[in-house]
């Protein structure tokens, strides 16, 4: 799998991924921060060792959020291509997304509906 992970290296400002914009990429946060906004309002931070970008990668719909780099980031990237073949082959891996995705549906679920 390593071989496949693209390193990148992302200004401060630079957007990651955009709402309403297909996907084709999974991000693994290496160093610095970044904001999750979601129709123009500030959902999230996300710092090292978070990552983004599945959902977009699993249903084939457009990104669900917008990502901007709020410093100097490192990000490992992995192509739509390897991220499905990785779910495959490491089935764990599969089921930790599947949990953390169930997490931030309640979590969004308990804002929505408090």
């Amino acid at each position: 799998m390593r071989q496949a992970l693209d390193e990148v290296v992302a200004e401060a400002g630079e957007v990651l991924c955009e709402e309403g914009v297909a996907g084709h990429e999974f991000f693994i946060i290496v160093s610095g921060t970044a904001a999750v906004r979601r129709k123009g309002r500030k959902a999230a931070t996300l710092g090292p060792g978070a990552y983004f970008g599945e959902l977009a990668l699993l249903d084939r719909q457009p990104r669900s959020a917008t990502v901007v780099a709020e410093t100097d980031m490192v990000l490992l990237v992995l192509e739509q291509r390897h991220f499905l073949g990785l779910l495959d082959t490491v089935p764990t891996l599969a089921r930790k997304l599947l949990g953390a995705m169930a997490a931030r549906l309640r979590e969004a679920d308990a804002l929505a509906f408090p």
